[in-house]
């Protein structure tokens, strides 16, 4: 026995002493790459703004407060944007210039901080939530969807967004769920009992969303949603993101030039709505709310607890290459056995003439899914005829009968997909549209830049002007909503 337990320490030694030197050479290689191939640090990836929410000193406040420290925080920004280079060419271009095309495009985001909108009689509340790097706007189509329809919807900004890409290196799923709950708490106050009350988010807003919701089944304090209408939600990573629990171990040391081990990604800030650059810690913090919820859904089925859960309904891209939507298939709607709960999954452009060149996994999932087992209503919005780009939403009901409604809507030619950054925002929209004309103050919206040219002629990569930036089909969601919140103030009223 002796001789067995001495081989068997020398063996967990070895592990141990193995898996050390793994995560040694994982940190040491990003640290490499980090310093060797990232672009120089900008002004925006340094500075650090004092009035950030932070749950451990303002987790008190109410949403007003949330505001009145939000105000002070757009504040600073503005004065400490006011102290750099106005010479720059990085500058000149960025978002920052409050000169430049990007803020002209925006008219100034306004969006950018928590906004509210208010009917004259309201019939109902909702909270929103934007998702990683994003800012308020993504959610202005959803909020004007709602608000078309007698809600008061009000769009939190979520700490470390908005302002500087810098924030998102300080901010903590703590700081998200503390902003979160105050900010569902005034909202909940301020729709009377027998109004319908949603909550919603899009993609790591949608996590939070979820999570809020679940907190509530638990908690007679935190008041239950009606409704969760959720956008291309983050619901699970691949197992590689828990690396960024490690590989920015080097940037804590007192050195300039382990700044950028930081970064994931460093890119120019044209986009007036959302970051470009990506830090570790973004990475970080949306792992561990995946994980959180991930948790949290197993403890309330486990409990029982699903059987009360708020009617779900989710618009997902079946192909997303940021949080995938195997998740959103297995992880939440693999729980939620009720036609209550509506899963409605945008296909890929099955026109024959791109079958040759289509990924064969893009519509396997949609194969899968209308083969039965799915517990909650599926819809699946797709082509029926291969040599037709019509539009159409097949409909299964959790027992496996189906029926097919016919739109009005085509596929736009050249498009193959939808995809994870496309479903929040019309095709028209100002900003990401990709329609002819979409745009405002004379520029033309991001969503329709299309250049071709050979690599490395840009600052950015080709490929980022190619991805899909609206969601060309957003009517059918916009009839989503109608109908959702019709039927619930009329329910409401009887």
């Amino acid at each position: 026995m002796r001789k067995f337990l001495n081989l068997l320490r020398r063996w967990l030694g070895r592990l141990v002493a193995g898996a050390a030197a793994l995560a040694a050479a994982i940190v040491l290689g990003y640290t490499l790459y980090a310093v060797q191939v990232l672009p120089a640090l900008q002004p925006w990836h340094a500075v650090v703004l004092d009035e950030e929410f932070s749950a451990l000193r303002d987790g008190e406040l109410d949403f007003a407060g949330y505001q009145q420290l939000e105000r002070r925080l757009f504040a600073e920004l503005d004065s400490t944007v006011a102290a750099w280079n106005r010479d720059d060419e990085a500058f000149l271009h960025s978002r920052f210039n409050p000169a430049g095309a990007p803020q002209r495009l925006a008219g100034g985001s306004p969006y950018s901080r928590s906004f509210r909108l208010t009917p004259a009689r309201p019939r109902g509340g909702a909270l929103l939530l934007h998702g990683l790097t994003d800012s308020p706007y993504s959610m202005k189509a959803l909020a004007d969807s709602l608000f078309a329809q007698g809600f008061e919807v009000t769009v939190l900004r979520l700490p470390g967004h908005g302002t500087l890409p810098s924030m998102m290196t300080r901010m903590s799923m703590a700081d998200w769920t503390a902003a979160v709950r105050l900010a569902a708490r005034d909202v909940a106050v301020r729709t009377p009992e027998g109004q319908p009350y949603y909550v919603g988010g899009y993609s790591t807003g949608a996590t939070l969303a979820l999570l809020h919701t679940l907190a509530a089944l638990e908690d007679p304090a935190l008041r239950r949603p009606d409704r969760v209408l959720l956008i291309s939600p983050a619901i699970s990573l691949t197992p590689v993101a828990a690396l960024a629990e490690l590989i920015d171990v080097m940037a804590v040391l007192p050195v300039p030039v382990f700044d950028k081990v930081h970064w994931q990604e460093i890119a120019p800030e044209f986009d007036p709505y959302k970051f470009n650059s990506f830090p570790v810690n973004a990475s970080r913090q949306v792992n561990r709310a995946t994980r959180a919820l991930a948790s949290a859904l197993g403890d309330a089925a486990t409990a029982g607890r699903l059987s009360r859960m708020p009617p779900v309904t989710t618009w997902q891209s079946v192909v997303d290459s940021t949080v995938g939507a195997g998740g959103v298939v297995n992880v939440l709607y693999g729980r939620l056995q009720s036609p209550a709960h509506r899963l409605v999954m945008f296909d890929v452009n099955r026109e024959l003439a791109l079958q040759s060149v289509m990924r064969p996994s893009a519509r396997v999932l949609v194969e899968q899914l209308l083969a039965g087992g799915f517990g909650s209503t599926l819809e699946i919005v797709t082509t029926s005829d291969p040599l037709s780009r019509r539009i159409n939403v097949l409909r299964r009901a959790p027992g496996g009968a189906m029926t097919l409604r016919q739109t009005t809507l085509d596929w736009p030619g050249g498009l193959v997909s939808l995809g994870h950054v496309a479903l929040p925002f019309p095709s028209d929209d100002p900003i990401y549209g990709f329609t002819a004309g979409s745009g405002q103050a004379g520029l033309p919206s991001i969503g329709s830049l299309l250049l071709r040219g050979e690599s490395g002629a840009l600052t950015v990569a080709l490929g980022s002007l190619t991805r899909l930036r609206s969601n060309p089909f957003w009517a059918l969601i916009d009839e989503d909503v109608a109908a959702m919140a019709a039927g619930d103030i009329a329910s409401a009223k009887h």
